[in-house]
């Protein structure tokens, strides 16, 4: 029976040309700005940024006060016309001040700053009318300016490929006049929930939602995927048939859940093995039936990649399996948070297989939530944590410090 590494190497291996192909496209940054997966780091640059022009472009004040040349200090000066934001002032005269607004640009000749506090008006307006304003005698050179290009040099990058667009890079795109960038494009997964039974809850008809479906497009969503689901019955010909069709060519992966296991209508595994998907069982519970492969579909080779139908199956096997590949796309972190805690109670795990247990994380205990069962979803809906108990470990006792990743 596989680990969990050897299975995780696998599919990288199986998704990398797919991941490394994903191409881009050209967006308004103002477009980004709107754009929902961009305001949550889920979009990210398909080409490097380099700053067309130098930030900030011109030397200008830090504050409202007094340009002046610093040869001026510790004299009284004569004030001179005011200069606000957006214009391009005179140059300034030996012996004069000029009063000057926060981000308004340096005239040439001054070489420093100093606060309108520092005179008697103490602020503007009234420091306007001032005729004359004595300069400080401590300022040095460079005093109260932020200097051109101190944030970013002409040329110098601003994001490279790969860059989460985020609130702040926006802004910096817009500082330096870049109007358009290149957006890596999500990657587009086929979700297929497979089951005769998946037609909606009904007792009476055993008949019961498709959980899988909405879940792992959620968690799809969340780094970044573009998704599409199709449900389909336990009937080989009409698997394949939907398959295709869904499939086209807009796939970039497809996400089975179901029809792996050792039943008699293991559909996935039925249609799809003799076309190349390796059925691979891990040393994972829950989520011991897996697998993967390329095969062929819509006429042309696509990655898949299969969980079992349980739902925490599915969910756990996506945190474990594809998760860690997918995050990095949009620039997040491959890995979740993770702790190291005692356990607040006992429990029992199959010494051969890394338990996946759920749980909340109180007064710096794991506490677990629900049993080990697969089906056991809404227990996983009020967990905050995934616990792992690791191969070789048969039972937990209070106390004993586990791996949790935090799912929040």
């Amino acid at each position: 029976m596989r680990t969990i590494g050897q299975h995780r190497d696998d599919l990288a291996a199986l998704l990398a040309p797919v991941l490394a192909g994903l191409g881009g496209a050209s967006w308004r940054i103002d477009d980004l700005a709107v754009d929902g997966r961009a305001g949550h780091g889920h979009r990210v640059l398909a080409g490097p940024v380099a700053a067309p022009v130098p930030l900030p472009p011109f030397d200008n004040s830090q504050m409202d006060g007094f340009a002046i040349r610093v040869a001026d200090a510790g004299q009284d000066v004569r004030v001179v016309a005011p200069i606000p934001a957006g214009v391009v002032p005179a140059p300034l005269s030996a012996g004069t001040a000029a009063p000057i607004m926060t981000g308004a640009r340096i005239p040439d000749g001054a070489d420093a700053v100093f606060p309108v506090e520092a005179t008697s008006p103490g602020s503007f307006p009234a420091a306007l009318e001032l005729g004359h304003v004595t300069v400080p005698a401590d300022l040095v050179p460079g005093t109260f300016v932020r200097a051109t290009g101190s944030d970013l040099a002409l040329g110098a990058s601003i994001a490279p490929t790969g860059a989460p667009i985020t609130p702040a890079l926006l802004g910096a795109l817009a500082s330096a006049g870049v109007s358009t960038v290149q957006v890596r494009r999500p990657l587009r997964v086929l979700v297929v929930s497979t089951g005769s039974e998946l037609q909606g809850a009904d007792t009476d008809a055993a008949t019961i939602g498709d959980a899988n479906g909405i879940a792992l497009q959620a968690a799809l969503a969340e780094v970044g995927a573009s998704s599409r689901t199709v449900r389909v019955p336990d009937d080989v010909d009409a698997f394949v048939t939907a398959l295709d069709d869904a499939v086209g060519d807009w796939a970039d992966l497809v996400l089975t859940t179901g029809g792996i296991s050792a039943g008699a209508y293991e559909v996935v595994r039925q249609a799809l093995e003799p076309r190349g998907l390796a059925v691979t069982p891990v040393a994972m519970q829950p989520g011991g039936p897996q697998a993967f492969g390329s095969v062929e579909l819509a006429g042309r080779p696509v990655p898949v990649v299969s969980f079992p139908g349980n739902p925490v199956s599915a969910l756990v096997s996506f945190e474990v399996f594809l998760r860690p590949l997918l995050a990095p796309l949009v620039g997040l972190p491959a890995d979740r948070p993770e702790l190291h805690l005692p356990a607040a109670s006992a429990a029992q795990s199959p010494g051969g297989k890394h338990q996946v247990r759920r749980g909340r994380v109180a007064d710096g205990v794991v506490h677990f939530v629900g049993g080990p069962s697969s089906h056991l979803l809404a227990h996983y809906a009020a967990a905050t944590h995934l616990v792992h108990v690791p191969v070789g470990v048969d039972a937990v006792e209070p106390g004993d410090v586990l791996t949790v990743w935090s799912l929040r």
